[in-house]
């Protein structure tokens, strides 16, 4: 009979439409993304950027550090020796496809010269634009050098 009356006057749905009413009234959490933005953490890791020294000259030395200790084998390195001893490098491509943005390559590097930035909307009009070469990512750590030297900064003062 208890099951009878329950079906008969719609129970089940005048719960649900009880839990509505309630949260109708409640604040809303909903973000209107392209206009506002979550927060993110200093430690965040997006899109992957070569670095310069101040006198514009490239961070890298062409230890290959990072290609040997990427798990995904996402990065190409290769190196060629210049007029004055120090070896750098020709090309360093990132697969962004293969890359599991586990920050492996910014920890191994010792000069600080690959970072990982809190870039995460890119896109990919074409095929072959997930491979960022050395020029690309020059570019883009010219463009977030003081975000990066910020964001180091705050991870210094947290360890």
């Amino acid at each position: 009979m208890k099951n009878y009356f329950k079906s008969f006057f719609l129970y089940e749905l005048l719960l649900g439409m009880k839990v509505t009413f309630l949260n109708m009234f409640k604040k809303k959490i909903t973000l209107r993304y392209p206009e506002e933005k979550a927060p993110q953490s200093p430690r965040f890791r997006g899109l992957h950027a070569l670095r310069r020294y101040p006198s514009g000259e490239e961070r890298c030395i062409g230890c290959k550090l990072c290609e040997a200790v990427c798990p995904a084998l996402a990065i190409t390195i290769d190196t060629e020796e210049r007029n004055d001893g120090t070896r750098r490098t020709t090309k360093y491509d990132i697969d962004l496809f293969k890359c599991i943005f586990c920050g492996f390559c910014e920890e191994a590097c010792p000069v600080d010269a690959i970072v990982e930035t809190r870039i995460f909307e890119y896109h990919f009009e074409e095929r072959g634009d997930n491979i960022l070469k050395k020029g690309d990512l020059l570019k883009i750590g010219d463009k977030y050098e003081n975000e990066i030297l910020m964001d180091q900064a705050a991870k210094s003062q947290r360890n």
